[in-house]
């Protein structure tokens, strides 16, 4: 039977015994960053932190060599100019879409809608500013790498020479122009389109005035058939037509004249093949006398024999709204 005292010194020896167990963790963290007695840091004496180093420096450097000679290995199979797999063998395709001039804001990538006052210059600022900017690399050639040296003055009878560019020329494509405001201060506006590249593509034109779609506008067969009768070489174009979507549309948004004046895509832009300063042809429709107030939906389309329209999937045509206040 052990005394009061006995108990006492006991429980004083026990308690001594837990009181410093919160010691040794911190002191087991200490040695584990730096040993003193076994002169080792976090584990591993210098002679062992050497060789790991070394072994993962040569591990990681054997891996970037052969990383390196394999991307090496794949360029040589590329072409900066020419893509790998091209028109049925690529995911863009064979039926080049229509794209249009200006955009909406990107605050809402999906919009289609032109809307503008053509009384207040602020208000339609962003427009203007935006086709100016897209006009930028056809009104100053040395802008894009490369034109300027083998930029062509081509035409139907002079096509450009391998590796030459033909010039588009847009100063005097009045009253679209950039001094004119694009004439969106008289409520009248032009919006530009073009064609989407397609590496390789070229069109098959409908340069028979006697077989034309039946679903070809009736004012675009017109104009094919004068066209023909002047020039068989020009009936080598890529045709482009605009109309209202619906009946309600055709009727508000009024006559349209096409700029430079050949409705349609000269053909010796074709085929794209990523010439050095190659730029788009692009067009200009001039909307006259649209009607205020009123939203119009209207659709632009290119014909050529390879051309295939589908609206869902935005092939060989373009959808905008214009509203004018």
């Amino acid at each position: 039977m052990q005394t009061k005292l006995e108990q006492e010194d006991s429980v004083q020896e026990f308690q001594g015994f837990l009181k410093p167990a919160e010691i040794p963790a911190l002191q087991r963290w200490k040695e584990f960053f730096y040993n003193k007695e076994e002169g080792t840091v976090m584990g591993r004496t210098g002679l062992s932190w050497g060789k790991i180093i070394l072994f993962y420096v040569i591990f990681y450097s054997v891996l970037a060599t052969l990383f390196a000679i394999m991307l090496w290995v794949f360029y040589q199979t590329l072409d900066p100019r020419i893509p790998k797999w091209q028109t049925e063998g690529s995911l863009i395709g064979t039926n080049p879409g229509l794209g249009f001039r200006p955009m909406p804001p990107f605050i809402n990538v999906e919009s289609t809608l032109i809307t503008y006052r053509g009384t207040d210059a602020e208000n339609y600022r962003y427009w203007k500013d935006s086709l100016v900017e897209f006009l930028q690399v056809y009104r100053k050639p040395g802008l894009t790498p490369g034109r300027g040296q083998n930029i062509y003055n081509c035409d139907y009878d002079r096509p450009p020479g391998k590796g030459q560019v033909c010039d588009v020329d847009v100063k005097n494509w009045s009253p679209c122009t950039s001094e004119n405001n694009f004439n969106y201060h008289k409520s009248a506006p032009c919006i530009f389109l073009k064609l989407n590249k397609i590496y390789g593509w070229v069109p098959e034109f409908y340069n028979d005035t006697n077989n034309l779609p039946e679903k070809m506008p009736r004012d675009l067969k017109q104009h094919i058939w004068e066209v023909g009768r002047n020039s068989t070489l020009r009936l080598n174009t890529v045709w482009v037509s605009c109309e209202g979507e619906n009946p309600a549309d055709v009727e508000h948004i009024g006559p349209i004249r096409y700029i430079p004046g050949l409705r349609g895509f000269p053909g010796y832009f074709y085929p794209y093949e990523n010439s050095e300063g190659y730029l788009s042809p692009i067009m200009a429709i001039h909307f006259e006398k649209p009607r205020t107030g009123v939203l119009m939906q209207i659709e632009c389309k290119a014909w050529a024999r390879n051309i295939k329209h589908d609206r869902r999937d935005k092939l060989g045509s373009v959808h905008f709204e214009l509203l004018i206040d």
